[in-house]
């Protein structure tokens, strides 16, 4: 089947969270939670060097919001249900469509880190992807040394299947490993 015709939700809680698809006006939210995380994500984040403008942010949110219901890259909003702040973004990427495999990434908001959103929104978008996209592998993916992505990986019952050496350059520009968890639809 191809996986356009599968449906995903827009939109779905968790205990704490509102998790939904990307929507016009996400912008604004975006560049405040960037702007007050750049030092963190700068460490990790190939695309977070600087901090765009508002207007920036928003055409990616659209573009994001366009592609949303093709299944292949799904950047979903993490809000609180108590106050509907914007507190990260966790990303489903398709991977290959014939296994079907998709890899998840995420990202906190500086102010919520250590409060485990990431891990909540982590587990059920992981469930949702096996059920709903009938995926046969999630994979996450993180920097050896970045201690509290590999954290949530294990915390969500992902395994560490494989340890790229010398995979990558970090933002300091050393030689630096990859991390590869992974998790199929019997764990």
């Amino acid at each position: 089947m191809n996986i356009v015709l599968l449906d995903f939700p827009d939109s779905f809680e968790t205990e704490r969270l509102l998790i939904r698809a990307p929507r016009k006006g996400d912008g604004q939210s975006i560049y405040e939670a960037v702007k007050e995380s750049l030092p963190e994500l700068q460490q990790w984040m190939e695309w977070a060097q600087q901090v765009e403008s508002v207007e920036e942010y928003e055409i990616r949110t659209r573009q994001a919001a366009a592609s949303y219901h093709l299944h292949q890259n799904m950047n979903l909003r993490l809000h609180r249900k108590a106050d509907d702040e914007l507190v990260g973004v966790c990303g489903v990427h398709l991977k290959a469509v014939e296994v079907p495999s998709y890899e998840i990434g995420y990202w906190i908001r500086t102010s919520y880190s250590g409060k485990g959103y990431i891990t909540e929104a982590v587990n059920a978008i992981t469930q949702l992807v096996f059920e709903h996209l009938h995926a046969n592998r999630i994979e996450i993916h993180c920097d050896a040394d970045n201690k509290r992505s590999a954290s949530v990986a294990e915390r969500c019952h992902y395994n560490l299947e494989a340890r790229l050496r010398h995979h990558r350059r970090n933002r300091q520009g050393q030689l630096s490993d990859t991390l590869i968890y992974v998790r199929f639809p019997e764990a």
